[in-house]
């Protein structure tokens, strides 16, 4: 079998906004370092996504060295600035799908520039260092914990996987549409399925379960715009207990630096 590796690393710091392509990422207990760390949620404390919200695709986040630059894609607003270790003492307890856990607001100024942007109520809240959000307990290992993400650490997906849906579609559709944090090329479509264990620079991974894929699939992440695909073409051939599945979702143990290039070893498959 030819050689699989890494060929993107995307983290998504504000949970349901803009990812950001990166050459390298530390990977740390709850995930890659910065994804997901801080949320928008509603003012009972639910979490903010594009599912219900599609304008959310809309604002970009990128990396800047001590916190994070929020743009809007089409030039409507001026650009706010997040530093890393800024926020308030005040707890807001949050729901992320039926786990409850505590958040920091971040701040009066910045959730009202986030409730503007959006046009409905919304704070920024982070994730401070002392939450445990436990991943899944069917499918953990050793009580692996989780950022903000829906419910895993990482999601990967094959570019071959792509390719097979794109060849499908009459328009194909980029990667962004599925989120994922590792892309890795090699193999056929959807060797990712048959994966149970392997290794990224040492570091060791384990396939918790297949991604089951929703609505957000289906938004233009430059414009906002919804439609049919590519869920409807998905849902014809990939389609496993009336859920239509794309990429796998992972746990793992250890920490370091994966990097583009690095080599995806499968220690075991199914």
């Amino acid at each position: 079998m030819e050689d699989l590796y890494l060929s993107e690393i995307f983290i998504y710091p504000i949970k349901s906004l803009g990812g950001i392509s990166v050459q390298q990422a530390e990977v740390e207990e709850r995930g890659l370092r910065y994804d997901r760390r801080w949320m928008l949620v509603d003012k009972e404390g639910n979490f903010l996504t594009q599912r219900q919200h599609s304008q959310m695709a809309l604002l970009q986040v990128t990396l800047q060295e001590d916190g994070l630059s929020v743009t809007h894609k089409q030039g409507l607003l001026e650009p706010i600035f997040v530093p890393c270790n800024e926020h308030t003492d005040k707890e807001v307890a949050v729901t992320i799908w039926d786990d409850v856990c505590t958040a920091l607001e971040v701040s009066n100024e910045i959730s009202k520039w986030f409730s503007d942007a959006l046009q409905m109520p919304a704070r920024l809240v982070l994730m401070p260092t002392t939450t445990q959000r436990l991943v899944d307990q069917k499918y953990a290992q050793q009580g692996e914990i989780v950022s903000f993400a829906d419910g895993y650490p990482f999601l990967m997906i094959g570019q071959a996987s792509l390719e097979d849906l794109n060849s499908r579609l009459k328009e194909p559709v980029p990667m962004n549409r599925f989120r994922p944090n590792f892309v890795f090329r090699g193999g056929t479509a959807f060797t990712e399925d048959t994966f149970v264990d392997f290794t990224i620079s040492a570091i060791a991974f384990r396939v918790a379960k297949p991604c089951a894929r929703c609505v957000v699939t289906t938004i233009n992440q430059n414009t906002g715009e919804k439609a049919a695909e590519p869920l409807k073409t998905l849902s014809s051939y990939r389609r496993v207990n009336n859920k239509v599945m794309f990429g796998q979702n992972l746990v793992h143990a250890g920490a370091g630096v994966v990097k583009v290039g690095d080599k995806l070893a499968v220690q075991s498959w199914k």
